[in-house]
């Protein structure tokens, strides 16, 4: 269940420095989160850290994108390797 943004958007850049996938990235007009990279913090933390610091709640979970805690645990598995 990959994260996506929402057009609320404000761009207030708070979401991004608490991703620890570096999965957020500046967009024009609204951030943008990688699919391939967003593990929605499995792996680091209980929730999301992005939609607990959204001020406008405007991360959602992308429907037409949705993955199983096991395929979450496996892709946070391979960011962690490809950065070791």
């Amino acid at each position: 269940m990959s994260l996506i943004i929402t057009d609320e958007c404000i761009a207030c850049d708070a979401c991004r420095d608490e991703c620890p996938n570096y999965a957020i990235e500046e967009g024009d007009p609204i951030y943008l989160i990688d699919s391939d990279r967003c593990t929605e913090c499995v792996g680091h933390f209980e929730e999301p850290q992005c939609i607990e610091v959204c001020p406008v709640d405007c991360i959602i979970i992308d429907p037409d994108n949705q993955e199983t805690m096991e395929e979450l645990k496996f892709k946070y598995e391979q960011i962690a390797e490809e950065e070791a």
